[in-house]
């Protein structure tokens, strides 16, 4: 018997192998959890239908992979459909995994102030408002005790130089994890969201996370980056039985860096390199 033996869900914004929605939906299914999938809508074009293949190159070889769908966030029509496929594949469910986000790279690699007007309405409404129409849509086949959660990140609370317009959108997504926290908490359906430090993923490498490895290990309490096994650990303990009493928080996994006032030990560290330059 594993934690997730007899639990059901879906998981929406696996990627590739490096997605943290893929860490996450592997410790459901080696704890016993069957589990539905979507991916990135493939273009018209694309004979090879890229997007499809990556995530099913994946989850083929567990027989806990119920099935994989195409799903545009911007379409209430899509997300409909893809509830309609969950509920008649898996029956009601006992969790919802949402990881997407995305904005224009002509709008992300500017400052903030230079953001043009439709390129923040896109990545709000795929970054943002796409979790209220997933857990409005998903609202009755939702078990009793079901639990909801989100991927956010430390640069919704403090300004982060070079994340800019995704910052917009994970501030308003901490946001709607603890209003929808309180609406969904009426059927008894948590809702929280993992914030998670830099790791190598696809989304991290279109806001400069790389360059951000050193510095979360230099300052962080741990000394040290976040693992995926532990940010998949976690996203896993949320979505599971065991946070029965955990709803509306923004949970750190990164080495206790949102902690910190100060430089902590790298200012030790940049002292010692200058006294070493002067000859001191």
């Amino acid at each position: 018997m594993g934690l997730f033996t007899g639990k059901k869900g879906l998981i929406v914004g696996v990627a590739n192998g490096n997605s943290i929605a893929w860490g996450i939906a592997q410790k459901i299914m080696e704890e016993g959890g069957e589990c539905g999938f979507t991916h990135l809508p493939d273009r018209a074009d694309d004979e090879r239908k890229k997007n499809r293949r990556r995530v099913s190159q994946l989850t083929d070889s567990y027989e806990q992979a119920k099935f994989l769908v195409p799903l545009d966030v911007q379409s209430d029509e899509n997300i409909a459909e893809v509830i309609k496929t969950t509920e008649s594949e898996l029956g009601k469910i006992d969790f919802l995994l949402h990881s997407v986000a995305f904005a224009s790279l002509d709008d992300l690699r500017v400052p903030t102030v230079e953001c043009s007007r439709e390129g923040f309405k896109m990545a709000m409404d795929i970054s943002a408002y796409s979790l209220i129409a997933l857990t409005n849509a998903a609202r009755p086949i939702l078990n009793e005790g079901a639990s909801v959660c989100a991927m956010t990140y430390f640069g919704g609370e403090k300004a982060v130089p070079g994340y800019n317009m995704m910052g917009v959108c994970k501030a308003a997504l901490d946001s709607i994890v603890k209003y929808l926290s309180f609406d969904m908490g009426e059927y008894n359906v948590r809702v929280n969201a993992i914030s998670a430090g830099p790791l190598k993923t696809l989304a991290s490498s279109a806001v400069g996370a790389k360059e951000m490895l050193d510095l979360y290990a230099a300052v962080s309490p741990l000394n040290r980056n976040i693992t995926m096994e532990e940010v998949s650990n976690a996203g896993a303990f949320l979505l599971s039985s065991l946070a029965g009493g955990i709803t509306g928080e923004i949970m750190h996994v990164d080495a206790g860096y949102n902690i910190m006032g100060s430089p902590g030990r790298m200012a030790t560290q940049y002292k010692a390199m200058q006294d070493q330059l002067e000859g001191k």
